[in-house]
């Protein structure tokens, strides 16, 4: 299974450490989250990885291949001359993923100890065009699931906005992770161009296709997209 990392974001709430480096790069007792990230895709046997990059690009390239690719393969998604966001990084990738039946998405700056496996066998079980890792903590964005744990809407509480591409009435409110595994039957659905959330795209075609949420409310996450979070991370994995 291939993966992809994605790495090209700003970082804009991690200042004053992303006015000179990437947040890929940010340090978690003693290893970057980027190479935490490569490591924990290798703990679930997936080793070959695509990573895009946009901001101190070439930080990350000169990092990666100063170490090797920590044990992987990994392949860079050149968004320089315009980042992309995650769906327009994904369709860019698409000729990498698609080469395996499914593939991993995931952001550079979240940590987890969550059971990859354990997602990927649900994602092949129930053939889910797509499956998203999801927590029940407190967020300001919410992925909305009907009883079934099929995706059905998306709603923001800070701006009230709501989209509803099929409503099933009862809903469940889920937070994002950040971690998606995805079918190569997607590629094709991604109508959308050049910078775009991939999140527009599972609500435009959610009606006609599965896409699943994998709860691990039980595990560890931590988005270190903060200071305080960075450090809170150090606390949290070794």
């Amino acid at each position: 299974m291939n993966a992809l990392i994605l790495a090209a974001g700003l970082g804009t709430r991690l200042k004053p450490f992303t006015d000179l480096h990437p947040k890929a790069l940010a340090v978690v007792n003693g290893k970057p989250v980027l190479q935490r990230n490569i490591e924990y895709l290798q703990r679930f046997g997936i080793t070959n990885v695509i990573v895009n990059v946009h901001h101190f690009a070439s930080q990350i390239i000169e990092t990666i291949e100063a170490n090797n690719c920590w044990g992987s393969t990994v392949t860079i998604s050149d968004e320089r001359a315009a980042v992309l966001e995650t769906g327009g990084g994904i369709k860019k990738a698409a000729w990498f993923l698609e080469k395996t039946e499914n593939c991993v998405v995931m952001n550079a700056d979240i940590l987890t100890d969550m059971p990859l496996n354990e997602m990927i066998d649900s994602h092949v079980r129930t053939m889910s065009i797509a499956t998203l890792a999801t927590t029940n903590r407190t967020s300001s964005r919410y992925l909305l699931f009907n009883s079934s744990g099929q995706l059905c809407g998306w709603r923001n509480d800070k701006t009230g906005e709501r989209k509803m591409p099929f409503d099933h009435g009862n809903f469940i409110d889920k937070a994002f992770s950040g971690i998606q595994v995805l079918n190569r039957e997607i590629f094709p659905l991604i109508r959308n161009e050049g910078k775009f959330s991939m999140i527009d795209v599972y609500l435009d075609i959610c009606q006609n296709n599965r896409i699943d949420a994998f709860d691990h409310s039980s595990y560890k996450l931590i988005d270190i997209g903060t200071t305080e979070k960075l450090e809170q991370a150090g606390q949290m994995f070794a």
